[in-house]
């Protein structure tokens, strides 16, 4: 099955992307994904994760070490009986 194809108009835009993705050393469809998410997230005003995890730890203001809790529980296993 084909590829979709993204039709840009503009020559600014084309050369613009090129530009971009040989300097980033990516492909073109991931030069314009990435600059489309971006704006997105800029235009919709969704947070990034990042800031939202640092959000909800602020605000919950309990942090848990999940590692120490997987710890505690860790019991050796006997192995099979036989």
């Amino acid at each position: 099955m084909a590829e979709p194809q993204l039709s840009v108009r503009s020559a600014r835009a084309r050369d613009l992307a090129h530009r971009l993705a040989r300097r980033e050393n990516r492909s073109i469809a991931d030069i314009v994904e990435r600059a489309l998410e971006a704006y997105e997230v800029r235009e919709t005003g969704r947070e990034p994760a990042r800031s939202f995890y640092e959000r909800l730890r602020a605000q919950s203001g309990t942090d848990i070490d999940l590692e120490a809790v997987i710890r505690e529980d860790r019991r050796p296993h006997a192995g099979i009986d036989l």
